[in-house]
């Protein structure tokens, strides 16, 4: 039975929306029904100042952030979204800014001993005031013993009853949604609100965010378009993450990138490819590359903070990507489509032409043009339409990568009007295309595919000999024989093509 806490907690969040008029927004009531609209009449009539400013999505964004964690990270995962809400709707729920009032510096301090189990003075040389404070989590400024800078992130007492109190409220939310709102199917609430849920879960034990931070770390180091500060382990624990101080000017002080030593042009293209090349070459990525999570250090290049958000792509989602940018870069509209099928993004019984036409509608208006000429809206607008006109239904695993995706690119041109996004992607795309789509690395997989072949079947032949009658003679069978020897041969062929090549 769901405890009545939670119909009380889900009461007071519809008064707040109303209030707002983000409950059922004036801006939609000429498209809907007639007893819809008498409802969405009679809720206005409890709206406040609030609800005369602003567009929808920033009247959400404005109440959902005095709601507290739980509603803060359900808008911004609606922000992911702009296929069934709309690209300005999302864009104005994703400047989310999760910001709270900090809690006292002495509370910091007895969490910190909590969780670390020694004085905060042996842990640290000095121990400031919050720099930062969000709705999960704020961070203070520290220097450990030998004079080393660093930030140390600490959850918010008792967040965890908090969050669980307003996740079961959520629940209840998406179970109502899924049986009185028939229009929410596409949606699906529930397994979106079991998202949300486990998101959270994950953010309330920090352990996870400094693993995640460390491997992003190598990845950017490996690339050197962006960095990471390095996790201090003996000073984390699940309630508090110490990591280097990032240093530098934060992205959303709009002075940050007018200082003589940035250069703007490369920074903006660094930050596509230092994302692409997260998400292709090694399939994680930083998923909140917004302005408040990225500075530029003194030699002008950017420096990623907050790693509770953490995206992951398999081996084919990333093949599948890196072919549709590619197809986009080489504007061969018939093999992106020909992709989203294999990929079973698009249900097979639709034309594959009639497909790659649509897409290169989307693309043509768009290539070679750079971002400060292209209306985003319109060309997202575009996109969706043709999801919908096709049956593409998001796949779970790319809402991150969708989501950050919009993001970077809004951010690259914030940074620099007049980036041109296909150019910025452009290397990154073709060395990922070249390694792996190469001919030796195509000989190479020949090879392992044969040599697995080659294992199983001795193992095959290991296992007859054992179970054969004592004394028995039995030979191996030709066929088996030849097929032994062919796969000997061609995982030798291969292998030995393949190391030429690469020489």
């Amino acid at each position: 039975m769901t405890p009545l806490s939670s119909y009380v907690r889900l009461v007071a969040a519809g008064w707040r929306l109303a209030r707002a008029d983000a409950l059922i927004p004036r801006e939609i009531e000429p498209m809907l029904p007639p007893w819809p609209r008498t409802l969405a009449g009679v809720i206005r009539l409890v709206a406040g100042p609030q609800a005369r400013a602003g567009r929808p999505g920033e009247r959400l964004a404005a109440a959902l952030e005095t709601m507290g964690p739980v509603a803060i990270k359900l808008g911004q995962f609606l922000s992911t979204r702009a296929d069934i809400f709309g690209a300005q709707f999302a864009d104005d729920l994703s400047r989310l800014k999760d910001s709270l009032a900090p809690f006292p510096t002495p509370q910091a301090e007895r969490l910190v001993e909590q969780a670390l189990g020694h004085p905060i003075g042996t842990l640290f040389e000095s121990f400031g005031d919050p720099v930062g404070a969000a709705s999960l989590a704020q961070v203070h400024a520290a220097t450990l013993p030998g004079g080393r800078r660093v930030a140390v992130k600490i959850l918010r007492p008792k967040i965890e009853a908090q969050v669980a109190s307003d996740t079961r409220a959520l629940y209840l939310a998406g179970e109502l949604a899924q049986r009185f709102v028939p229009g929410a199917a596409r949606l699906e609430p529930r397994a979106f609100v079991a998202t949300i849920a486990r998101a959270l879960q994950l953010e309330l034990d920090l352990r996870f965010e400094a693993a995640g931070a460390d491997e992003l770390r190598h990845a950017m180091d490996h690339d050197g378009f962006m960095r990471a500060p390095r996790v201090v382990w003996e000073r984390t624990a699940r309630r508090v993450l110490t990591l280097d101080w990032a240093g530098g000017e934060s992205l959303s002080n709009p002075e940050a990138i007018e200082r003589e030593h940035v250069d703007r042009p490369r920074l903006a293209s660094d930050l596509i490819r230092g994302f692409l090349a997260q998400a292709l070459d090694h399939g994680v990525f930083h998923a909140d590359l917004h302005e408040g999570n990225l500075f530029i250090d003194a030699e002008g290049h950017l420096v990623a903070v907050d790693f509770g958000i953490v995206g992951r792509l398999g081996a084919p989602e990333r093949r599948y990507l890196a072919e549709i940018l590619w197809g986009f870069l080489e504007r061969d509209y018939s093999r992106v489509a020909e992709v989203h099928f294999a990929a079973g993004y698009v249900p097979p019984h639709h034309d594959r032409a009639a497909f790659a036409q649509a897409l290169r509608a989307v693309g043509e208006p768009i290539f070679g043009r750079p971002a400060a000429d292209v209306a985003m809206s319109r060309l997202l607008t575009q996109l969706f339409d043709i999801t919908a006109l096709f049956d593409m239904r998001l796949r779970p695993e790319l809402v991150l990568l969708q989501k950050t995706m919009v993001t970077v690119e809004g951010v690259g041109r914030r940074i620099h009007p007049g980036l041109d996004i296909w150019a910025a992607a452009e290397p990154v795309v073709r060395r990922w295309i070249m390694r792996e789509l190469s001919p030796a690395r195509r000989l190479h997989a020949l090879a392992e595919d044969a040599r697995r072949a080659i294992t199983h079947f001795a193992e095959r032949r290991v296992e007859s000999v054992f179970e054969r009658p004592r004394g028995s003679r039995e030979t191996l069978p030709r066929f088996e024989l030849w097929s032994f020897l062919t796969g000997v041969l061609v995982a030798a062929l291969a292998f030995a093509a393949g190391v030429l090549i690469v020489r």
